[in-house]
Formats: C-alpha cells, structure tokens, sequence
C-alpha cells in the first residue's frame, strides 16, 4: 500500500465490504462496556479527502491553509498536507506540530493575534516567514525578533452591527492601516498581502465582497508606499454547506476579476477549519448519572412529577464543556445527539431532556432542551459534526478518565482514491498503519446467538 514504512505511528482501521462506520461505532461501545465506559471519536479520515474534493470543485482558484486550532489531531493534518492544503498555526505548539509533518515552511502560516517574542524568534529560527500582523506594538516586536519575515496585514472588514460591537474585533481599520504599512516601511518590515478578519458566524456572502472591496484599497495604500503585495487571505467562516461555497466562490472571483486580474499576480487562500473535519468525526459519550425534574416544581418541596406531569429528565454524560464540549463555552450550539440504544423501540415514547457534563458545574450544561427516550444509566449517545474545538486537552479535571481517544478509519474506496485525488506529499502519509478491520470477535458471536 502507498504511504506506509516500517515506523507508523498510529493505526487506521481498513474498513472493506459492507463495514460501515457505525459497526466500527458498535464495536468500540461493546468493547468500553465491557471495561470503564470511556468516551470516544472515531474519525473517519475520507470524510477529509471528500471535503477536499468538495473545496477544490468549488473553490478551484483559491487554496486552503487550514486552520490547525480547529482540530490538531496529528492524522487530519497529515491527511490534509497529503492533499497539498497549507496551515494557519497560532502558536509553537501549532507550528511544531505542521512541521513534524513534513511541511515546508513557506506553506505555514503563523497567525497568533498576540506573539510571544520567544515564539516569533521560533519561527525566525525555522524559517517560518509569513506573519499575520494587526498592529503596531506587533509590527516593532516582528521588527525586532524576525527581521526577514513578510506580513499580512490583518484588516477588519465586517460591517458593523449590534452583536458586532459587543463582541472583540480583530484586524486594523482603513484608517489604521496606512499608518501600519508607513511605520512597516520605516522600521524596514516586508508586508506581502492582506489577510481578512471574518467571524466564523458570518453567512452572508457580501461579508467577502466587502473584503475583497477592502484588501484592493490596503493593496493601493501599500503600492503607493513602495511595497510589493502578492497575496490576499480571505480568512475562514466556512460552514461546509456545497451552497455556501458556491455563493462565497460567485462572490470573490467576481471581485477577483474587478480587483485582482491575473496580470496583478495576486494569489488567493484561504482559512477553511471545521469545514474540513466537523464531519468527520463522531463523538460517544456515557450516560453517567440522571435525574427526573418535575416541569411544575416551582410550588413543591420536592422534584418527583406529579401524577399528571410528564416528567422531564437531566442526563449526566462523561464528557462536558470542560473537555469535549469546550465550544459551548464560546456559545456554540451543540446538536441534539442520536441514541445508541439497539434494544429501543423506533416508536418509544420522547420527554424533554436536558444534558450536562460531570462536574456538577452550573456551566456544564451541553444541550438545554431536545427530545429524547427514556435512558438508563450506562446508555450510550453519539454526537455526529463533533470535529470541530473538541480535540484539545481538558480545561479541567473532573474526573480521573482521559481524554477520549480518537480511533482512525478509512474505507479502502476512499483510501485508493485519495492516491488518485492529488496527494503532493505522500511521504506525510509514513505514519500510517493500515489494518483490516474485524470486528472483537466476542461482539460478533453474541450478536449471532440472539434470537430474532
């Protein structure tokens, strides 16, 4: 098989035939119900490769850098520079990690808002050139510690509004920008490009209209000063949809052609992040604890459900906003999760249910409000679109239990077709092991000894 040496690093389960994604899902629950219930991804690293495929037939003119905060699991990066994608890192841990990848630094990107001078002096050291900038105190510190970098200048381009104002912006304004590429010049900084601020919440795709409007006065701005400008950054907020993309894809390239012709030279990336790896990825959790909340309560002593109440029920999962759950601190919606729950009837009765975390925490809250059957203690969850901020290591201990290990997987149709769908640097894929996948042999034989 293409890619693999003798030094892998971790295991990709080969899935052929019918296997699908949710046998090796069944597989991995028997196996934690029989030892301490831990949660648990499994990714299925083909759903990077066709999420790539998707942003090459619509994006064709404008390469990703991915946006490695989003997820670092070591083998979605190597998926991605297999596939030729470039990386936005925002610290050294970041930037260490691309580069253990193979990745040549001029395809890496360090784009921390606030650098610290030792990290700076880091990528100075490793050749890492590239720099997002936003404003002065930055630029004098980039001065300073790395004399040969080149910048983007970070500009903020959102239209303003209400929830706008009451939430931190980054990058510079027009106005602010002039004075940033001047003191640039003077202190003897290379700026290159401009890079575009926009919120991940952003749908709208005049949203990059404006950018692109924006970047082409800062590209003027910089000319007229002296400087030599090449790229332009139209940031991230992607949400997968194949709409989305065409109507971003419409938008830009007609600004493109007004604005950025190919006689300018200009290349045009981008920041896609979750785009690439929400979907891939499927989170299990465990049904640790519950309760049954009376909705009429607010009158009684006691929370048991009156005869004629429906009773509600909160569920206490392994996981929470302290570990997996993160985004929710950062007002991200988590999806209502499925059931796994073979023995469930598709017909079961639903109650409002509400979800938490195990640290008892107010703020451990996961999902206010879906509908659910009753669980029981032990039961089992799965939280699909589950890729996105939910890899880092847990903000606290709660628990004694780790963080949820990530089991790889790939159908062997979508592996062969990653060999055929532009992998520039297959050496990136050395870490892989494929193994065929067989189900835990006990699984397979109790599910045969259960009567129909």
């Amino acid at each position: 098989m293409k890619g693999i040496t003798d030094e892998p690093q971790y295991a990709v389960d080969l899935l052929e035939g019918g296997t699908a994604l949710c046998d090796v899902i069944d597989n991995h629950i028997y196996e934690q119900t029989l030892s301490e219930k831990n949660a648990f991804f499994v990714a299925d690293l083909g759903v990077i490769m066709r999420q790539y495929v998707r942003w090459r037939t619509h994006m064709a003119h404008i390469r990703p850098y991915y946006a490695v905060r989003c997820n670092s699991s070591p083998a979605a990066i190597e998926v991605l520079a297999a596939l030729g994608t470039g990386f936005i890192c925002t610290n050294k841990s970041e930037l260490e990690l691309v580069q253990s990848h193979g990745i040549p630094s001029e395809d890496i990107i360090y784009s921390g808002v606030c650098k610290q001078v030792s990290q700076i002096k880091y990528a100075a050291k490793n050749g890492i050139d590239l720099l997002v900038c936003d404003n002065e105190a930055e630029l004098r510190k980039i001065s300073r510690c790395h004399p040969n970098a080149k910048l983007l200048l970070q500009v903020s381009t959102e239209a303003s509004s209400q929830d706008d104002e009451m939430s931190m912006t980054f990058g510079s304004s027009l106005k602010e920008c002039r004075h940033l590429l001047e003191k640039a010049k003077e202190l003897g900084v290379h700026v290159v490009g401009v890079r575009s601020h926009i919120s991940s919440s952003r749908e709208d795709d005049l949203v990059y209209v404006h950018a692109m409007s924006d970047a082409r006065c800062v590209f003027d701005m910089g000319e007229e000063i002296g400087f030599n400008m090449k790229i332009l950054d139209i940031g991230g907020g992607f949400s997968g949809s194949e709409t989305q993309l065409e109507l971003i894809n419409s938008a830009v390239m007609s600004m493109v052609d007004l604005y950025f012709p190919p006689s300018t030279g200009v290349s045009i990336i981008a920041e896609p992040g979750s785009f690439f790896v929400s979907s891939a990825f499927t989170l299990a959790v465990n049904i640790i604890s519950k309760e049954v909340v009376a909705r009429d309560r607010q009158d009684r002593a006691q929370n048991d459900p009156s005869p004629n109440d429906e009773p509600e029920f909160q569920y206490y999962m392994n996981e929470g906003v302290y570990g997996s759950f993160s985004s929710k601190l950062s007002e991200t919606l988590i999806p209502a999760p499925s059931v796994h729950k073979q023995n469930t009837s598709l017909d079961a009765p639903v109650f409002s249910s509400s979800l938490w975390g195990p640290s008892a925490d107010d703020l451990d809250q996961v999902v206010e409000h879906c509908l659910l059957p009753e669980l029981n203690i032990g039961d089992w969850l799965m939280f699909t679109q589950a890729g996105a901020y939910s890899m880092g290591q847990p903000l606290c201990t709660t628990t004694d239990s780790p963080a949820p290990p990530v089991y790889y997987v790939v159908s062997s149709m979508d592996w062969f077709e990653m060999q055929d769908t532009g992998v520039t640097h297959e050496a990136t894929l050395k870490n892989f092991s494929l193994v065929p996948y067989f189900p835990n042999s006990c699984q397979t034989e109790a599910a045969l000894s259960v009567p129909a």
